[in-house]
């Protein structure tokens, strides 16, 4: 079947490598060859180029991925709208997430949800800000969870104002006061949170003409607390993020009170699944 070959070569692609596609579907890696080699066959071009470094889509591979992933996402509406009309809730919800989200939301969530909703299957992609805007993009994932604003292509609901707020080590001069004043921050060695809030913490230099030393440009959340505690500079990362932070580190609020504006992010939000549409009111209603 069609629909089943769009999903294997789906699987494939997000996965990375035949096997681990077979694995995940419950298929022999030789039937996954199959699906693949029969669909290359059909549209008479070569879908995925098989190296060293694993699978890599061909151009003309990229193109009708994203028609299948439509496809298969309206199939996906058609039959839990079927399931809906039988009183059944099924399917399968597919969210970009941001890992301060999944660590300090989703976890309680879901198992929540899946008291409710035991037959809605959730498949979690994490990444940072650029990679969920491309998954919603593509229809990798139905949703995502975002720092407001995005693109006016997006339908938007925004969920909660997560403060901005100081880390310094315990030995630096500015823990000695209750909020830190951005012309402080003037020539301190910084710590620039690259691909998850820079686009928050650069905003809020260039608004009040801010040029701290920037000594590194990092992505990963716990390696700026450890560059931090080990005095290499101080940084600001959401309130989320610091929900646990080691010995040796002060957070300190500052002058005023700046925020991400954390939110869900689609293509169209209201003509999403059943599935989804119940996910995100379920968000919602958690969060309240």
């Amino acid at each position: 079947m069609t629909l089943v070959r769009y999903d294997i070569f789906r699987t494939v692609v997000e996965t990375g490598s035949l096997s681990k596609a077979a694995e995940v579907i419950g298929l022999t890696q030789s039937a996954v060859s199959h699906a693949i080699s029969g669909l290359e066959s059909d549209f008479g071009f070569t879908l995925l180029t098989r190296g060293r470094s694993g699978i890599q889509l061909t151009s003309n591979g990229e193109k009708v991925l994203l028609y299948m992933r439509e496809i298969l996402k309206c199939n996906e509406r058609m039959m839990q709208e079927v399931s809906k009309i039988h009183g059944l809730e099924v399917g399968v919800v597919r969210i970009g997430t941001l890992p301060s989200v999944s660590i300090q939301w989703l976890p309680q969530i879901i198992k929540q949800f899946n008291q409710y909703f035991p037959d809605i299957e959730i498949k979690l992609f994490e990444g940072d800000y650029d990679e969920i805007d491309s998954w919603i993009a593509d229809g990798t994932v139905d949703f995502g969870f975002m720092s407001l604003p995005v693109s006016k292509a997006y339908e938007v609901i925004p969920l909660k104002q997560d403060r901005l707020l100081c880390i310094l080590p315990d030995d630096h001069p500015l823990t000695q006061q209750e909020i830190i004043y951005l012309n402080q921050l003037n020539d301190e060695s910084f710590i620039m949170p690259k691909s998850s809030i820079d686009k928050d913490v650069r905003k809020i230099f260039k608004k009040h003409n801010i040029k701290p030393v920037i000594k590194y440009e990092i992505s990963e959340d716990q390696a700026i607390i450890a560059m931090v505690q080990n005095g290499l500079g101080i940084s600001i990362l959401p309130e989320m993020i610091l929900y646990r932070i080691p010995d040796g580190l002060q957070i300190i609020p500052l002058e005023e009170n700046y925020y991400r504006t954390i939110g869900i992010a689609g293509t169209s939000l209201r003509h999403i699944s059943p599935g989804s549409k119940k996910l995100i009111n379920f968000i919602q209603d958690w969060l309240k």
